[in-house]
């Protein structure tokens, strides 16, 4: 599946502007890392695209990713694709072990998280954003209190990175992004 076929397919899928834009931010997220591991770029992007393609209409976690997985799976799709997908959400059992499934677990909440934190700063612009400022919003169980903490964390470790770098690299990933994801200071 190319690049292309696969935000067709996402656009097909989730009419919300919100949850398309977190869909392209962990493509940036997963593309920025298969740079740094030296991976497939495109398979890495097609699965930060189509990880949550299902979660608008099938939210639950007996339908998500189940849904989305079975549909690739009928398209097709390989299995290292699909079982990506499957594991970014632990409740499938399915455990995270390549670099690919790791990296998607790493950064699917973190980029949640760190857009969260760029909307709420004065100039709504991640460009100049640290990772210091997103960690003082870790702490703050009330900011964004549906992004799973722990996964952020875990991701990390799961990638061998220091919280830290971890986080100035979504937040790079990210600015090559943020006219697309509202997040350049334009609209204010």
């Amino acid at each position: 599946m190319t690049r292309e076929q696969a935000y067709s397919l996402m656009t097909e899928w989730t009419e919300s502007d919100n949850l398309r834009k977190h869909m392209l931010a962990v493509e940036a997220a997963m593309v920025w890392y298969a740079k740094k591991f030296g991976e497939d770029e495109e398979k890495w992007a097609v699965v930060g695209l189509l990880h949550d393609m299902d979660y608008e209409k099938h939210p639950t976690k007996e339908e998500h990713p189940y849904v989305a997985v079975n549909y690739l799976q009928e398209k097709g799709v390989s299995e290292e694709i699909t079982r990506a997908i499957l594991a970014h959400a632990e409740y499938t059992g399915v455990v995270a072990e390549t670099q690919l499934e790791k990296t998607l677990l790493a950064v699917d909440e973190l980029c949640g998280f760190v857009t969260a934190c760029a909307y709420v700063r004065p100039n709504a612009s991640i460009l100049d954003m640290k990772a210091k400022s997103v960690k003082k919003k870790l702490k703050q169980p009330g900011f964004a209190r549906a992004v799973n903490r722990d996964d952020i964390h875990r991701g990390a470790e799961l990638l061998g990175l220091a919280l830290d770098d971890h986080i100035n690299n979504v937040i790079e990933a990210l600015k090559s992004i943020a006219p697309t994801l509202g997040l350049d200071g334009s609209a204010q």
